[in-house]
């Protein structure tokens, strides 16, 4: 099935229009040509793939978002190692689920709000698309806070200007992208997924942990009473994030245009092997989270280590200077990268479920606003990560079902439709979310 233009394409800006142009700029004219040569099998190895590494690095920022900071130190306090299995399971997830949302963006020409808006009811559209806001809005929070946090402990700002300093860095990242073009765009957000990466590896390193409770802990799957189960749900919440289920077929939806079977195949592999790359980084950055909390809380005793502040403070005590200067470097980056990657990701649901648009800069104020009030009035900001991460759970089915019906559609999809495997993995996958987070309500609600 050819890649279609599509009536919401224009809503999107900051989606590329997938051909070279006189008015695309320099470094996209030549990505575009450097990524039809690999389809072309005209270049090969890391020559031929690096075109096409990008889009899921942009998607990984939420797997490593300052929800997750919450969520995972508060489990390696509390439970030491014993919740690394979520964090494996939770990341296997994220490569199914963002290889058919990349997938799907490349088969049919459209993101997957679009293909919701086509397909579905205007009431269910309408629905889906409220959802998704409110899931953008507790996106919006952990990161704007988790920004914030990573400013205060660094330099002393308080939280209130932190915050409003970390929103005049992401309208800076955001100009970047719209100014700069998407590949420039791309650099800066797989930047800052290197300082994370690097920043957790020290700090794990520096923690000294259990190489045999590393072990259990990703192979003996287990829960110890309900909030165990309330902070795995969290933790899935953190690392199955519905935004970028969304955005990630926004990203490849019109980035490399194929114009036959051949390189519609060709290019989903390059896709796959970008996703498989952004989400083993992702992965280890989360592990190495509640590794270290384990290791330097846990292993001692500390087992309320949930405030990402005492966290920060409790590490520079038991590990050193090093260690707390690069967990709120690691914060603060973040939370930078991820509220700009939300504003994207919100750019993309409206867009996409109603066929409206805000100017970017706009929506980044609106969205800014719930999460400076929670600063304002003085709510425990971890807390509120927490929590946020909980409310990003209940989103993630009401993204996967529409995507696994896509994806499973052979008219919709053509070569690319799911093997059946696949799509009994997926279904599998959102059966088990669905099933927790059911649980979790009854945990919350009547306990």
């Amino acid at each position: 099935m050819a890649n279609k233009d599509h009536a919401g394409a224009a809503d999107a800006p900051f989606v590329p229009t997938g051909a070279p142009s006189e008015h695309a700029l320099p470094g996209e004219v030549r990505v575009l040509e450097a990524a039809h040569r690999s389809l072309n099998h005209e270049a090969h190895g890391l020559r031929g793939l690096w075109p096409f590494l990008g889009p899921a690095f942009v998607a990984a920022v939420a797997y490593v978002d300052p929800g997750n900071f919450a969520t995972n130190i508060a489990a390696g306090s509390k439970y030491g190692y014993m919740l690394l299995w979520i964090v494996l399971a939770a990341n296997l997830m994220a490569m199914l689920i963002q290889t058919m949302s990349a997938k799907l963006g490349i088969a049919t020409g459209r993101n997957l709000p679009e293909m919701c808006r086509e397909r579905f009811p205007r009431p269910v559209a309408l629905v889906l698309w409220v959802q998704a806001e409110l899931i953008a809005m507790a996106t919006d929070l952990a990161e704007i806070i988790g920004a914030a946090l990573g400013l205060h402990l660094l330099f002393g700002i308080p939280l209130l200007p932190a915050s409003l300093i970390a929103a005049a860095f992401s309208f800076g990242i955001l100009a970047l992208q719209t100014y700069g073009g998407f590949r420039r765009m791309e650099a800066v957000i797989a930047g800052f997924v290197g300082i994370i990466l690097v920043g957790f590896l020290l700090q794990t390193v520096l923690s000294k942990p259990s190489g045999p409770g590393v072990l259990e802990g990703l192979v003996t799957p287990r829960f110890d009473g309900s909030e165990s189960v309330l902070l795995a749900v969290g933790i899935l919440g953190a690392t199955v994030m519905p935004h970028v289920i969304y955005l990630h077929s926004a990203l490849t939806q019109n980035r490399i245009p194929a114009a036959t079977d051949e390189q519609r195949r060709r290019l989903f592999r390059f896709e796959r092997t970008d996703v498989v790359v952004a989400m083993l980084i992702a992965g280890t950055i989360n592990m190495s989270m509640i590794v270290t909390a384990a290791a330097a809380f846990h292993s001692r005793g500390m087992f309320e280590m949930a405030d990402i502040d005492a966290a920060y403070d409790g590490l520079r005590d038991v590990l050193g200077g090093h260690a707390s200067l690069a967990f709120g470097i690691a914060l603060l980056a973040s939370g930078l990268s991820a509220t700009s990657v939300g504003t994207l990701a919100g750019q993309v649901v409206m867009a996409g479920f109603i066929r409206r648009q805000i100017p970017v800069f706009l929506r980044r104020a609106i969205t800014l606003a719930p999460a400076i009030a929670v600063i304002a009035a003085g709510i425990n900001p971890s807390d509120a990560l927490v929590w946020s991460q909980v409310a990003l759970s209940f989103g993630i089915a009401f993204a996967l079902v529409p995507l696994v019906m896509f994806c499973s559609d052979r008219e919709l999809m053509g070569v690319l439709v799911n093997r059946r495997a696949t799509t009994v993995a997926a279904v599998v996958v959102t059966a088990l979310i669905v099933a927790l987070n059911l649980f979790l309500l009854q945990q919350t609600l009547f306990a």
